[in-house]
């Protein structure tokens, strides 16, 4: 069993962030190692650029996002832990690709209808592309299993597709066909201000979203202050139909307790907010509290995280370049015994 999974580097982490994906990820690959399989998650640097970002912030939040993933718990030793742009095998591999999948593939992508909007003329060639580097990123591996959500599932067919056809073209059964990872489902987490969007660094008020960075008294002051109703909490689910604030406060409670709505309605069905949001705010410090210190301490030697992602790109490099050479090979690219070793 082998997992490969990949986050773009977000800059401004928050509670939506860790919730929604890093968390996720931690609890994969403690799953994984049970089962005696092998993680590899990396950091999609290379999927960053289709849309233009400063290259100072690129190169930051690529560290940032290493360094939550590691106080969060993942362990470099335990998983491979890189980013991508320092396994050059991913953009080989999507160039190869990109001469198997179909144009016609790639205009039922509903991902770059909604993100190039009206503007499809302007987009960049890898924002309408990337689904085939997504593709290269699990296929250079041979994962047998991808964590995906509702907005991915699209991209693992085509993936499923592209090392259909390839196998077919060429006669051989190269590509391993990788399964879809049912996963704990991720909780949706909304801006603290409106229940009606998602938790969000770019809402320009700082007290819609609680940021991994922050310290004890803010994180705690923002749930106080978080928007909720005068009502009491009702004793089961179906009771928060109506009450965006309240649900969302209930959601993030559960997740971060590692229960659900309906237990945490069980333990404060009649109270009201003025006693739940402490409650909240108290076990929010301290499930956050020990990720920002460690995080922070990540952060005041950014060269060391590099080391770590460098040894972590090592080993995934190691794994793609005898999956590349063959790829290589049957395609009928004639490769020197040099460039077996390079590559």
């Amino acid at each position: 069993m082998r997992v490969v999974s990949g986050i773009k580097p977000t800059g401004n982490l928050h509670l939506g962030n860790y919730l929604g994906a890093i968390r996720q990820w931690v609890v994969m690959q403690d799953d994984v190692a049970a089962k005696g399989g092998e993680s590899l998650f990396f950091i999609a640097d290379l999927h960053g650029l289709t849309e233009w970002i400063a290259p100072e912030e690129l190169a930051g939040h690529t560290i940032e996002m290493a360094a939550a993933l590691i106080a969060a718990g993942i362990d470099p030793a335990r998983s491979i832990l890189f980013n991508q742009a320092r396994v050059p095998q991913h953009s080989e591999l999507s160039w190869l690709l990109n001469n198997v999948a179909r144009v016609g593939w790639l205009n039922r992508m509903t991902q770059f209808k909604d993100k190039a909007g009206k503007n499809r003329e302007g987009a960049s060639v890898g924002l309408y592309d990337y689904p085939v580097l997504m593709a290269a990123d699990v296929l250079l591996y041979n994962a047998t299993h991808v964590p995906v959500g509702e907005d991915q599932k699209q991209h693992l067919e085509l993936t499923r597709d592209i090392a259909t056809k390839f196998n077919q073209d060429y006669r051989r059964e190269l590509f391993v066909l990788p399964e879809p990872m049912v996963s704990t489902e991720a909780p949706r987490v909304m801006s603290l201000r409106d229940p009606g969007a998602k938790m969000s660094k770019s809402n320009p008020s700082e007290q819609a979203r609680v940021n991994l960075i922050d310290d004890d008294d803010t994180i705690a002051a923002k749930f106080r202050k978080a928007k909720s109703d005068a009502d009491v909490l009702p004793d089961s689910v179906a009771g928060l139909a109506d009450r965006p604030e309240a649900r969302n406060l209930v959601t993030i409670y559960a997740a971060l307790s590692g229960s659900t709505p309906d237990a945490v309605l069980a333990e404060f069905a009649g109270q009201g907010f003025g006693a739940f949001k402490p409650a909240l705010a108290d076990l929010a410090v301290a499930t956050l509290g020990p990720i920002r210190d460690r995080m922070l301490r990540l952060l005041d030697d950014r060269a060391e995280v590099g080391r770590l992602l460098e040894a972590g790109a090592e080993r995934a490099r190691a794994l793609a370049a005898p999956l590349l050479l063959d790829v290589q090979r049957t395609m009928g690219l004639q490769v020197s015994t040099l460039g077996a070793r390079d590559s």
